[in-house]
């Protein structure tokens, strides 16, 4: 599977919970809404989806569940750990699940010394990987950021087929854009910043309120196609934006999941430690911004 068989609009799926362990119908459910809606690839077992609050078995669980109610449609798994060894187990993990590529961030708590040891981190994992790999680069989370420096260097390896930008700075991702192969997909992960993004060259956008709102980010990215920059700048003016600043404000999970009961997908906004449920004024917030864009969609 090439990079173009990826798509343009990712979700990086939150993982349901009921009554304290992982909803699987309700995650089976929700990929089926968002193919429905527009969604063509799938991301489980990412920052949304909770995955440092998953065991072993749950993780198999998601991504398993993820794969069969995606059909033919791509399932890039979220494979972070902070050592070699234990990124290259959680790759063979996805792997085994069915999924078709791997996302992969740097090691975290112990930061790099050195700017050579991300790229020998990374070169390590790329040359014992079972899946394709999709770099991940969230500094917020993580520490440090995939360096342009290191990226360029790690690009060609056969491997290396694309990386989602969480950091927020265009300028970063526009340096990346030059640094890389043309074949090489870059993903925006910042949702505020995706129509400019695409507009700068980025593949399409793995975001989190793709899981929310896929209508609006296929129409934004359908708008640019189609040169609408007008209509594009809209969708993501009034309707991505406000929604992911409560996301900003509140946590991906958190604002995401209350998003996806206010919208009638999921029954349970639950998440887990150290993630709590939001207050009811940012619940109302969160309603209003999506009863607006679902209205707009109708």
């Amino acid at each position: 599977m090439s990079t173009d068989d990826f798509g343009t609009v990712l979700a990086p799926v939150v993982t349901p919970f009921a009554d304290g362990d992982v909803d699987a119908e309700a995650l089976a459910d929700l990929v089926a809404f968002q193919r429905e809606a527009g969604v063509e690839g799938f991301v489980p077992c990412g920052t949304t989806g909770e995955f440092a609050s998953l065991d072993d078995e749950e993780y198999a669980t998601v991504v398993e569940t993820t794969v069969e109610a995606a059909g033919d449609a791509p399932v890039l798994a979220g494979t972070a750990n902070p050592s070699v060894a234990g990124t290259v187990s959680r790759i063979e993990a996805a792997a085994a699940c069915g999924a078709d590529a791997a996302l992969v961030v740097l090691p975290y708590f112990h930061a790099a010394n050195d700017p050579a040891g991300n790229e020998q981190f990374l070169r390590e994992v790329l040359d014992a990987a079972s899946l394709p790999v999709v770099l991940y680069n969230i500094p917020a989370c993580v520490g440090q950021e995939i360096d342009p420096s290191t990226l360029e260097a790690v690009a060609d390896h056969p491997d290396a087929v694309g990386m989602k930008d969480s950091s927020g700075d265009m300028t970063y991702f526009v340096e990346c854009l030059r640094r890389t192969p043309d074949d090489f997909a870059l993903y925006q992960g910042f949702d505020s910043q995706l129509v400019p993004g695409v507009g700068m060259g980025a593949t399409g956008g793995i975001n989190a309120l793709a899981n929310v709102i896929p209508e609006a980010f296929a129409a934004a990215l359908d708008a640019v196609a189609a040169g609408e920059t007008g209509r594009a700048r809209e969708i993501q003016t009034d309707h991505i934006a406000p929604l992911f600043q409560a996301c900003v404000a509140h946590g991906f999970a958190p604002a995401t999941k209350t998003a996806l009961v206010a919208r009638g997908v999921l029954s349970d906004a639950a998440v887990r430690p150290p993630l709590v449920e939001l207050d009811d004024d940012a619940v109302a917030d969160i309603e209003a911004c999506v009863q607006n864009t679902v209205s707009a969609f109708e």
